[in-house]
């Protein structure tokens, strides 16, 4: 990530593309979930754009990560909602998708406002002063809309338009997604590959323990409150599955900073692990509970 090139063009295009796939998947009846499973949208959302992210900064002080770039990297990744990889994992794993989806919009609308503000506060708590340079809220604002939500309207507009064209192009979009953010980790890891090898024994620790302690959180929360074994799995799924691609994207784009990508980069590798523990316990040890999707 060293070029102008890949930071202010290939990654902010690769993740509208990725959220143009989003869209086509978003039907408005999806916002109107929160009102027919309010509880469950509710510990969702909660859980995404509240308890992430403290638990986040729990487990940085506890495991002391001692280099103050990596350290802001893991909060940024914690201030990123899910993305369409949780939708899909959450499907496979024999989640509700629909909530999935609810939950996936809601989260996106939302922490296009809150990311810059907890980006700033991890900026001012870890870095010294004079090492580095505050987002601008409103402008991030703008920048976040027009790579993220926008390309989500338009996805949306397309399948109500045309929703033959939108099915035809779901699967194709969602292949080429999934291609763009193996290239995206894999060039946040190339670029960086000497920081990457040397930072994964004191980063990847923390990630993982986020990304199991917040996939433990989800699903006991939902079952604390009585929800359905399926809205658990995907609030489970929602709560530790993020956009990897963002956190990425806002290291290297918005901050201008390779280093702080390379914790949204190793949470991403260490999520899809677990992401196949997740979906080979739903589909084998969950076959004996009785799942109402």
């Amino acid at each position: 990530m060293e070029t102008n090139y890949l930071t202010d063009i290939m990654l902010p295009l690769s993740l509208a593309v990725i959220m143009l796939g989003m869209g086509l998947s978003l039907v408005p009846n999806d916002f109107k979930r929160v009102v027919l499973y309010p509880k469950a949208a509710s510990i969702g959302i909660l859980n995404q754009l509240l308890i992430l992210p403290l638990t986040g900064f729990f487990l940085l002080w506890v495991f002391g990560l001692s280099r103050p770039e990596l350290a802001v990297g893991i909060m940024i990744l914690a201030a990123c909602p899910g993305g369409p990889t949780s939708n899909l994992i959450s499907h496979i794993a024999g989640g509700d998708t629909a909530l999935s989806i609810t939950l996936t919009a809601i989260s996106s609308l939302i922490a296009v406002i809150t990311i810059p503000l907890i980006v700033n506060l991890s900026l001012a708590f870890f870095m010294q002063q004079g090492e580095f340079i505050p987002l601008p809220v409103f402008d991030t604002i703008i920048k976040l809309t027009l790579i993220t939500l926008i390309p989500v309207s338009a996805g949306m507009t397309i399948r109500a338009r045309a929703e033959k064209f939108a099915g035809k192009m779901n699967k194709p979009v969602k292949i080429i997604s999934g291609i763009l953010l193996f290239l995206i980790i894999l060039a946040a890891i190339m670029n960086n590959r000497d920081i990457f090898v040397s930072s994964f024994a004191s980063v990847g620790p923390v990630a993982l323990s986020l990304n199991v302690v917040m996939l433990s959180v989800g699903f006991l929360s939902a079952r604390l409150l009585k929800l359905r074994t399926a809205q658990g799995i995907t609030i489970s799924v929602e709560s530790g599955i993020q956009n990897g691609t963002l956190g990425i994207t806002i290291a290297s784009t918005l901050l201008y900073n390779d280093v702080m990508a390379i914790s949204p980069a190793i949470y991403s590798l260490i999520m899809f692990m677990t992401a196949g523990f997740i979906i080979a316990w739903a589909n084998l040890g969950m076959k004996k509970i009785k799942v109402t999707a």
